[in-house]
C-alpha cells in the first residue's frame, strides 16, 4: 500500500479537522491550536502536526509517580496503529531525562528541529508532576492572638 505524502495530508486537514480549536479569539486569529496527539506545542502548523508528519515526538506524564513517557513514531509502521509508537518510560531526575530526550530527538537525527519544543514540553510536564505530587500546602492565615498582661 502506498503512503500519502505529508504535504498533501496537511493541505487537506489544516483548515478543518476534529482536533482544531477555534474558540480562541476571533475566527480569523493568526494563532490556532490543535488537540491532536504527537503535537508538542499544540499549534496548528505543519511542523508540529502529528497527523501530517511521519516522524513525531510525544512527551506525556505516566501514572501518579514522577514518570514521563517519551514516544516516537516508527516510520515503517505507518499502516499499523497498534505498533506505531516506540514508547519509553523515564523515571530519572530531570537532567537525565532531558539528556535522554536530546539524545533521542536531536542527536539521533530523528527530528532535530523539535529539540527545543521537546525540552519545553518535558519541563512543563515535569513541573506539573512535581506540583501534583507535593500537593497544596495549607497555611494558617489567621492572625496570631497575642495575650497581653493586664
Amino acid at each position: 500500500m502506498t503512503t500519502v505524502p505529508g504535504q498533501l495530508i496537511w493541505e487537506i486537514v489544516k483548515k478543518n479537522n476534529s482536533f482544531l480549536v477555534k474558540e480562541f479569539g476571533r475566527g480569523n486569529a493568526s494563532v490556532q491550536f490543535s488537540k491532536e496527539s504527537n503535537n508538542l506545542y499544540n499549534l496548528n502548523s505543519y511542523k508540529h502536526s502529528g497527523l501530517a508528519n511521519k516522524k513525531t515526538v510525544t512527551i506525556q506524564p505516566v501514572g501518579k509517580d514522577q514518570a514521563v513517557l517519551l514516544a516516537t513514531t516508527k516510520t515503517k509502521k505507518q499502516n499499523k496503529p497498534s505498533a506505531l509508537l516506540h514508547k519509553s518510560v523515564m523515571k530519572k531526575e530531570f537532567r537525565r531525562m532531558a539528556d535522554a530526550v536530546v539524545n533521542q530527538v536531536a542527536n539521533n537525527y530523528y527530528r532535530p528541529d523539535l529539540k527545543k519544543a521537546a525540552l519545553a514540553r518535558l519541563s512543563a510536564v515535569h513541573r506539573s508532576l512535581k506540583v501534583a505530587k507535593s500537593g497544596v500546602k495549607k497555611r494558617n492565615r489567621q492572625a496570631v492572638k497575642v495575650h497581653g498582661r493586664k
